[in-house]
């Protein structure tokens, strides 16, 4: 059991990449809050994990509010009395078109729930790690912030965004033992993909796999086997890394 007795949120934790970190977590000992905005969702993976014999509670947050953040932690700490893993996963992007056809709001979005939230979820979650010693920090952040792909500017800015704040944060946070890390997935079978690919058509799929060396897109399972390695003791050395789980996509 590699996060036994962890606690630890995933936000974004109803569908996706965030599921199959919610899930894969639990199945290494860690209690686990499922967020999201999606109540049935969420529900839906909290109530898999428990029926599995493990331990999760789903928390309705909107990652992009302070107010709901705050609530969110406080809630994790109302009913498991700590927390050691801060997953900040949930995402939003706008569809594959031309930069100046995004409107307003959905680059406010895309920035608020991307960037913003992990501002949020430091100044909540932060106090606690410190209080207890230390912890871990990670974001999700995407193979968008290193190698962007057209028609995707404001999504890519923002991964970007994410790459450069996780590496600040290992910084200045590496003398309260928080350690800070990053994933940068390829694109993967989550509800983001279509958008992604400016539509979901078999054609868009093969020119997407035909730009990942090892000829696939990623799975959630991918994402969750590299997040469980950074949270674990075994990455104890291992801050400020933005690891590509790409298949190749990066070279």
């Amino acid at each position: 059991m590699r996060l036994e007795d962890k606690v630890a949120i995933v936000t974004g934790g109803g569908s996706g990449f965030g599921e199959g970190m919610a899930r894969r977590f639990a199945g290494e000992g860690a209690k686990i809050v499922v967020n999201d905005i999606n109540e049935v969702n969420g529900k839906r993976v909290a109530d898999v994990i428990s029926q599995q014999g493990g331990a999760a509670i789903f928390v309705k947050a909107d990652v992009a509010k302070g107010s709901e953040v705050k609530a969110l932690v406080a809630k994790t700490v109302e009913r498991f009395g700590r927390v050691d893993i801060m997953v900040n996963n949930a995402g939003y992007t706008h569809r594959n078109q031309p930069m100046l056809d995004v409107p307003e709001d959905v680059f406010d979005r895309i920035f608020a729930v991307n960037v913003k939230a992990i501002y949020l979820a430091a100044r909540e979650v932060v106090p606690q790690l410190r209080r207890q010693g230390g912890g871990c920090i990670l974001n999700t952040a995407s193979t968008a912030g290193l190698r962007p792909r057209p028609g995707l500017t404001w999504y890519n800015a923002s991964k970007g965004a994410v790459i450069t704040m996780t590496k600040s944060m290992a910084v200045e946070l590496a003398p309260d033992k928080i350690r800070v890390n990053c994933l940068c997935p390829v694109a993967g079978e989550t509800a983001m993909l279509a958008d992604f690919m400016g539509g979901d058509t078999p054609e868009n799929r093969a020119k997407f796999k035909a730009s990942v060396p090892l000829g696939r897109l990623s799975t959630p399972e991918d994402i969750a086997n590299a997040a469980l390695y950074l949270c674990s003791g075994e990455a104890e050395f291992i801050t400020g890394v933005a690891l590509e789980v790409d298949g190749g996509r990066c070279i």
